[in-house]
């Protein structure tokens, strides 16, 4: 984790509102900007990162160091760490109390070899239970730079959502910001989209509890068919609308990011400069 620039964590209170979905995307967004990405899934019943990505077939190996992450593909820009490779099967199941939960994500943290990253996204499960405590009281040290919290328009998963955001504060974890997933559906044929849900529901809590809106993401079959078959959305399909909101999010994520390495970088250099010029080097 110490060569880790920057952790993200993807949550949300509610179940079923895709948070693997927008973290795996996420991810494939950050790889496909050019920078060097890894995805730690935490979902320990619910693993399916490794499905999503095509790489459920892949095994993680020990090394002196650690474990070594699975790789989506030959320029290793984008590394994988997942229950479900420690798992054997697709079937089975994670029958675990709350403690050998919390050993496993700690091992997580501190023994995946993930080597030089720009990002970390984390990929968690519903609720505000153990694994989250966990995640965010060991991530902690290495300041962390935030959550995306997901949630969909309908009220039931607003209220929820709210529990999380309370979280978030309590456990002082920054929030990025509130993405709005299942907006919408993008007709397949003429790309309309159509509101099937009620609307809003995202902005209105962005607005309620006073963080960042970072858009919508609408419902597009395709990315559902993408991820049955472990395929590539942003490379099938670069321009559908469900990924605009993401592509938005990460460009301004680097370029804020980037800025402050280049001020820091600058502040860090300017004294050995200075020094230099008074001893009249």
């Amino acid at each position: 984790m110490e060569n880790v620039r920057h952790i993200i964590l993807v949550l949300s209170g509610k179940g079923g509102v895709g948070k693997s979905t927008v973290s795996s995307q996420l991810a494939m967004c950050l790889a496909a900007a050019g920078k060097r990405v890894g995805l730690l899934d935490v979902d320990l019943c619910g693993p399916s990162i490794p499905r999503l990505l095509g790489v459920e077939n892949k095994a993680v190996h020990n090394a002196s160091a650690g474990w070594v992450p699975v790789y989506t593909d030959a320029s290793q820009r984008l590394a994988v760490m997942s229950i479900q490779f420690l798992l054997g099967e697709r079937d089975a199941p994670v029958v675990w109390r709350g403690p050998k939960k919390v050993s496993i994500i700690n091992r997580f943290v501190d023994e995946v070899c993930w080597g030089e990253l720009d990002y970390l996204i984390i990929d968690t499960p519903p609720g505000t239970s153990d694994e989250h405590m966990a995640i965010c009281e060991h991530v902690k040290k290495y300041n962390p730079d935030g959550a995306v919290i997901v949630t969909t328009p309908q009220q039931v998963s607003l209220e929820d959502v709210r529990k999380e955001i309370t979280f978030c504060r309590k456990v002082e974890l920054p929030i990025l910001g509130v993405v709005e997933n299942m907006s919408g559906y993008v007709c397949p044929h003429c790309s309309e989209c159509t509101n099937i849900f009620s609307s809003e529901g995202g902005r209105l809590l962005a607005e309620e509890t006073g963080i960042s809106f970072l858009g919508k993401i609408p419902i597009d079959p395709s990315l559902g068919m993408c991820g049955e078959n472990g395929l590539s959305f942003i490379q099938a399909h670069p321009d559908s609308q469900a990924l605009a909101t993401l592509q938005k999010f990460v460009k301004e994520r680097i370029q804020t990011d980037d800025a402050k390495t280049k001020t820091t970088t600058t502040a860090t250099s300017t004294p050995a400069t200075t020094e230099a010029a008074s001893s009249g080097v």
